[in-house]
């Protein structure tokens, strides 16, 4: 019997809750930290976390008030689980880079569980016009912008009803984890401010990302190489540029992306829709075993979107075909509406053409006047069943 991705979801963070140890709680204001948003307290937090990290349960507590965080990398391993407790705000300074490689990171760290109703301001809003200005002059490399929240190595751990505002780069960088959850999560930032995607997940495995509220500058959720078996249910997005897979192909040696679920999720006014991104040329890798289902579009630019000749801002070397072979991709019960007429654009590698595509129940009218859309494929084997609109691919 199939449990619904959302009953598991909540197990698995209920497990994690009942296992949470009648522990010492350790104050930030009680080791040093002033809440008056001027202060660095970034010390204070580290010798908060070291005390903690020695205690099986041992729970961070940030309090109500801002407190000032210039960067700080919480180091495991512990010693059992550690809760962090943020009600107060953890707030960035407004320099565009901190020398460090995140803002806040969580590094080998097992049984980590962050709740509280707290916020983390990344104070973003100084750093995005200087990379706007970057990436206009064709440059890939001149951003140095840090992640607001990174978790490294981190395994068996759950994130759950925190806000992640005004990041200078990523909100949530998960990397190199493994048993990850994040439930009821907030995160916030404006429709124009660059290269903020609202959770990016690379080379990590069993990854739970459910009841998200999503309003952001770039992708929602991006998927990059090496995530495996990915569950994502009860997202809202909008604005920002939807749900990716990618970029993929950028690098040599990229992992293989696998068990991808998307479901019950709903995007309103994105810039793309649901898309699987790679270069060309790139080097081989493969994405598999993609699910899109039971998704809402309200008023959203290209809905459906795979392209095997990504190449943003118009400044590449597309001397060749991608080598990343896309096959055993679903979508499923894909309803509403796009604000361009193309409902359905798949572009995939010429040299390996994209194997095992099914649409099925596919509706997706026209914002304003609900008339059909269509479908452009090209380099692809596949099938539509049971479709409303598009019908078919051109």
């Amino acid at each position: 019997m199939d449990f619904p991705i959302s009953l598991f979801v909540f197990l698995f963070i209920s497990t994690v809750y009942i296992n949470v140890h009648a522990a010492e709680i350790f104050s930030v204001t009680e080791n040093g930290a002033t809440p008056d948003g001027k202060t660095d307290c970034s010390q204070a937090l580290l010798s908060t976390w070291e005390k903690a990290c020695k205690v099986d349960g041992g729970t961070i507590l940030v309090p109500s008030g801002t407190y000032l965080v210039k960067s700080a990398l919480f180091e495991g391993p512990c010693n059992g689980q550690t809760v962090f407790n943020v009600i107060g705000t953890l707030k960035a300074s407004t320099a565009s880079s901190i020398g460090v490689e995140s803002w806040i990171e969580f590094n080998h760290v097992d049984g980590l569980v962050m709740i509280g109703k707290g916020v983390f301001d990344g104070q973003g809003a100084s750093t995005w016009s200087r990379s706007t200005n970057c990436k206009a002059s064709g440059s890939f490399s001149c951003s140095n912008r840090p992640p607001s929240v990174k978790l490294k190595f981190v395994t068996n751990s759950s994130i759950k009803d925190v806000t992640s505002m005004n990041s200078k780069m990523f909100h949530f960088h998960l990397n190199n984890c493994d048993n990850v959850a994040m439930d009821h999560v907030s995160i916030l930032a404006p429709k124009d401010s660059p290269n903020t995607d609202g959770i990016h997940v690379g080379s990590s495995n069993n990854v739970h990302l459910s009841n998200l509220n999503i309003a952001t500058g770039d992708d929602c959720i991006s998927l990059g190489p090496g995530s495996t078996n990915i569950n994502i249910s009860g997202v809202t997005c909008g604005p920002g540029h939807g749900i990716s897979i990618g970029s993929l192909g950028k690098y040599p040696n990229e992992e293989n992306v696998a068990g991808i679920t998307i479901r019950n999720t709903t995007l309103s006014k994105t810039d793309n829709g649901l898309r699987i991104k790679t270069w060309a040329p790139s080097p081989p890798s493969t994405v598999s075993d993609v699910t899109f289902q039971d998704i809402i579009l309200n008023n959203v630019n290209n809905p459906i979107i795979i392209d095997q000749q990504y190449c943003p801002h118009n400044r590449c070397n597309q001397q060749g075909d991608s080598k990343v072979q896309i096959k055993g991709v679903k979508f499923i019960n894909i309803q509403g509406s796009s604000s361009c007429p193309v409902g359905v654009n798949v572009v995939c590698s010429k040299s390996m053409p994209c194997q095992d595509i099914e649409f099925s129940g596919l509706d997706i009218t026209m914002y304003g006047n609900e008339q059909p859309t269509t479908a452009s494929c090209s380099n692809v084997k596949g099938k539509f069943l049971r479709n409303v609109v598009p019908t078919s691919c051109s």
